[in-house]
């Protein structure tokens, strides 16, 4: 079930949405955001479970190297 909102974006997000609906890597603007705030919702939520079994906040530097490692690349600050 879809529930109609009414959000305000920055030009560029706008933009970039209508880009990936343009070049068919998304079907609409509106999923376009949907799955934007679900990778969004799906990492919080992964970030409270590992804070879960690790009993508390993980280090900056835990979280720096499991970034790179996931990447592929050099680690970002948190």
């Amino acid at each position: 079930m879809d529930e109609r909102v009414t959000v305000s974006l920055p030009v560029e997000l706008v933009a970039e949405a209508r880009r990936a609906v343009e070049t068919g890597a998304a079907a609409s603007v509106s999923s376009y955001i949907a799955d934007a705030v679900d990778v969004k919702a799906k990492r919080r939520r992964a970030l409270a479970e590992l804070e879960r079994v690790f009993g508390g906040p993980l280090p900056a530097d835990a979280l720096a190297a499991a970034r790179q490692a996931l990447r592929g690349g050099p680690s970002r600050p948190a």
